[in-house]
């Protein structure tokens, strides 16, 4: 059905690329600098993400930076120029990017006053908000308003979960989520925290754990406990270039969650990866409310 205005989303989603191509979502490609040379990140297309995973292992530091907003307008304007736009941003908690999103949005409407354009904060980033994205771009395929859609979306992005936990603690302590003198003590005595989406809109520590397969484990029974309707879901694994912990988490979820309708596993891209490093795993799905 051919609508008024385009659904459109930014790849901190990890949208993978060849979903945003066959539902024809606009992304816009977020940057990462590796090596002293800045990518933008294409959601898989390239193929880019395990080679990203080993320079890392072998020692590269790379960076994520905000797009200005000169270049917000030249992905927004072509659009506004036709139709309206609804864009679904990555948690405003997490980075002061949609800061610019604001202010392209502020001197676009000037220009074409008689155009509507909506921003959704969606409190996630990536498999979260890939969630969210697909739930309400199938509203949007629909014939759903602009207006239905944005509703949907700030009603259910609470409903939104990743559950995760990393390999290596350094590069949480590299992006000062913990301290230096934690990820060394937690990296000797093999400590695994379990980490969610929280309320807030930011990653928050839930637990710590010893050892992986406990780290497992505590995925698939906080997953257990909030996941609602599975019969109905996709869970989405993503994974830090480990595809068998993947699996190995995919077996377990279908043993305790024989309901699950289909697990994808996907790897994780490199804006994302920068942050969470290789070796993490994370468990995304729609469920209750969060309550951290």
């Amino acid at each position: 059905m051919e609508q008024s205005y385009v659904f459109m989303t930014d790849s901190d989603s990890d949208l993978l690329y060849s979903i945003a191509d066959e539902k024809h979502i606009p992304v816009v490609r977020m940057p990462y600098t590796l090596d002293g040379k800045e990518y933008l990140d294409d959601n898989g297309r390239a193929g880019v993400e395990k080679d990203f995973f080993c320079r890392m292992r072998e020692g590269a530091s790379p960076n994520t930076s905000l797009l200005p907003t000169e270049t917000y307008l030249d992905y927004f304007e072509p659009i506004l120029k036709e139709k309206d736009l609804l864009f679904v941003a990555f948690s405003s908690q997490m980075s002061s990017t949609i800061n610019n999103i604001y202010e392209a949005r502020e001197q676009l409407l000037k220009k074409y006053p008689e155009r509507k354009f909506t921003v959704v904060d969606t409190l996630s980033i990536s498999g979260p908000m890939t969630m969210l994205v697909l739930n309400a771009h199938a509203l949007y395929e629909q014939g759903k308003s602009m207006d239905e859609v944005e509703k949907w979306l700030l009603d259910n992005r609470m409903r939104s979960h990743a559950w995760l936990t990393v390999g290596d603690l350094k590069y949480l302590a590299r992006g000062g989520r913990i301290s230096s003198t934690s990820a060394l003590f937690g990296s000797v005595l093999d400590i695994k925290p379990i980490i969610c989406m929280g309320k807030g809109g930011k990653l928050d520590p839930v637990e710590k754990v010893q050892g992986r397969k406990k780290a497992l484990r505590a995925i698939v029974e906080h997953t257990a406990e909030m996941i609602e309707h599975p019969e109905d879901q996709t869970i989405l694994i993503l994974q830090g270039d480990v595809p068998e912990d993947a699996d190995k988490l995919a077996e377990m979820l279908r043993q305790r969650i024989p309901q699950i309708r289909d697990i994808r596993i996907q790897i994780i891209g490199p804006v994302i990866g920068a942050h969470c490093g290789p070796g993490t795993l994370a468990c995304c799905f729609m469920g209750k409310e969060r309550v951290i």
